[in-house]
């Protein structure tokens, strides 16, 4: 072949092709994901590069830093009006700024914060071998009370890496509430997932049972994802397309120049309808509702009590964000189809969570069903379908997130020569031994039971009257029967700190650093002003309450 006919070859492929745009990407309204992302890839490298020794401070410094960096940019956004006016779809279209991302965004931002604080802390446990040890194994890869395990605590290793985890994790946090389009929701589903199998994986007690919840909660996370992206290929097939928009659109039929190829597939409902509960079910797994909550008790009980508080409160506040902007954005015309199901779900979530939480033994195992019946009453906002509902639900996330770190944060406290004690025979007489703390868990657990001048009451209050006003008012007499319920089992462990009598072989209080400190002290600081003065949180939700179409 000679050079003329390769030339011309050449000539005559090059001429039709257009150049390829390249993506816009709005730096400054993605700044506080960036941040986060960035600052999760640098921890990767101080892992490689560091010295051992300094890790720890480096990681605990970066991840501080970042966090509250890109809590700032959030700030700025929302002082920038792009919470409300200059609300926009970023990024060619995959991530939506309006003002519940940014509003979640900002709780994520804070709840990841104080989780820090609890990841760092490093004076509960007994010095061993002149270190001090975290809540983290000495070394995740060393099978349990082998050689190697001995030989990496005798040096000292610990488990910085669960830093950069938790900075990836809250990074797909960030994204999930915040995707405009059915591929950016699952890879955020995704890079929020996988860190934390990991980080429920590498408790320093008890590492048995740590690897047994971290495998169930993979497996049954393996197959809620693997629904939601079924789901995601039936609403594809079904609307042609995966973003939010265009898919509303073909479901309420506004959708103009339909090609023939889709009218095929629009008037198949059978599509949507198995598509959208596909996706719906892998978000209420994430939630942890009723049906598919069978992983929450267990992966909360075995998961180092850091990670159960920050897992319980982020992963709630993002799953939620996500699922009301699927039902609120691209499922509008659907109303009718998913209100049954959705009441459905949040009366025997409500019920399920108090009633089981009523025979627990184990104080994570309580807060993990009290946390399944929390679902439910946020489950009831949801069902409201107004723009009340949406303000009503991010004001509870952001009230019930702060009350779950902090009484994470005081079970670390508590502790026997096993560690932590979390059986509840052994908090009996808590309140004579240690009363500010048993005081303080008593405000959490005042604040879960939805009592006056706590964030729960004011919380419970906005979720109830936006489900009473939305016509759900069966919801609400369900939903305050079990709030009953629930009050009674919170109630139950404080009578147990408080009047009975301490056993002379019982845990000790341990004082944390201020660290911890920090976390317990801002949880109860929020509850308090939650409850007594929730006003300004509240319109400050209902500004934000506005999705962007």
């Amino acid at each position: 072949m000679s050079a003329v006919a390769v030339h011309s070859l050449w000539t005559m492929a090059a001429d039709p092709i257009e150049k390829i745009d390249a993506p816009k990407i709005e730096y400054g309204q993605l700044s506080p994901t960036l941040i986060v992302i960035g600052a999760a890839i640098i921890g990767v490298l101080v892992e490689a590069f560091v010295p051992r020794k300094s890790r720890y401070y480096a990681q605990v410094f970066l991840s501080v830093v970042a966090l509250a960096a890109a809590f700032a940019a959030v700030i700025g956004l929302a002082a920038g009006g792009y919470g409300t006016t200059k609300a926009k779809i970023a990024a060619m279209g995959a991530i939506a700024v309006d003002g519940p991302a940014l509003f979640l965004q900002g709780t994520i931002l804070l709840a990841g914060l104080l989780a820090v604080f609890t990841f760092a802390e490093r004076r509960l446990d007994p010095v061993a071998h002149g270190n001090r040890v975290d809540s983290f194994a000495a070394q995740a890869a060393s099978v349990p009370g082998s050689d190697s395990e001995k030989a990496a605590v005798k040096a000292g290793f610990t488990t910085t890496e669960a830093y950069p985890l938790l900075l990836f994790a809250v990074g797909g946090m960030l994204i999930f509430p915040s995707a405009n389009d059915l591929l950016t929701l699952f890879i955020a589903l995704e890079v929020f997932s996988l860190p934390l199998y990991l980080l429920c994986a590498v408790a320093r007690r008890k590492r048995i049972m740590s690897q047994e919840a971290a495998v169930k909660y993979f497996l049954l996370g393996a197959f809620a994802s693997a629904f939601t992206l079924f789901g995601i290929a039936l609403l594809y097939g079904y609307a042609g397309s995966v973003s939010y928009a265009t898919i509303a659109q073909v479901v309420d039929g506004s959708i103009e120049n339909v090609n023939p190829a889709l009218a095929d597939t629009m008037g198949n409902d059978a599509l949507l309808l198995i598509g959208a509960a596909m996706v719906v079910m892998g978000l209420l797994f994430k939630v942890g509702a009723v049906p598919f909550h069978m992983w929450t008790p267990d992966v909360y009980q075995g998961a180092p009590t850091p990670v159960t508080g920050f897992m319980a409160a982020a992963t709630k506040v993002a799953a939620f964000g996500a699922l009301l902007r699927l039902l609120y954005v691209v499922l509008p015309g659907l109303r009718w189809d998913w209100r049954p199901v959705m009441w459905a779900v949040a009366i025997v979530t409500m019920l399920g969570g108090a009633i089981v939480a009523i025979t627990q033994t184990d104080i994570k195992r309580l807060l993990a069903y009290s946390s399944i019946a929390h679902a439910g009453f946020i489950l009831a906002g949801v069902i409201a379908t107004t723009a009340d509902g949406v303000s009503s639900v991010l004001f509870y996330l952001a009230a019930y997130s702060f009350v779950t770190i902090g009484a994470f944060a005081v079970v670390t406290l508590v502790r026997d020569a096993g560690g932590e004690a979390t059986h509840l025979s052994k908090w009996a007489g808590l309140g004579r031994r240690s009363p500010l703390v048993a005081a303080v868990f008593a405000v959490f657990l005042l604040a879960f039971a939805g009592i006056p001048l706590t964030s729960g009451f004011a919380g419970k209050f906005a979720v109830f009257k936006a489900a009473a006003e939305g016509g759900a008012g069966a919801l609400v007499v369900v939903g305050v029967i079990s709030s009953a319920i629930a009050a009674f089992f919170y109630i139950r462990v404080i009578v147990l700190m408080f009047f009975s009598e301490p056993k002379p072989e019982g845990p000790t209080v341990a004082v944390p650093s201020p660290l911890t400190m920090t976390a317990i002290g801002v949880g109860v600081a929020v509850t308090l002003v939650l409850g007594v003065a929730p006003q300004y949180f509240l319109e400050l939700a209902g500004q934000a309450g506005v999705f962007v179409r």
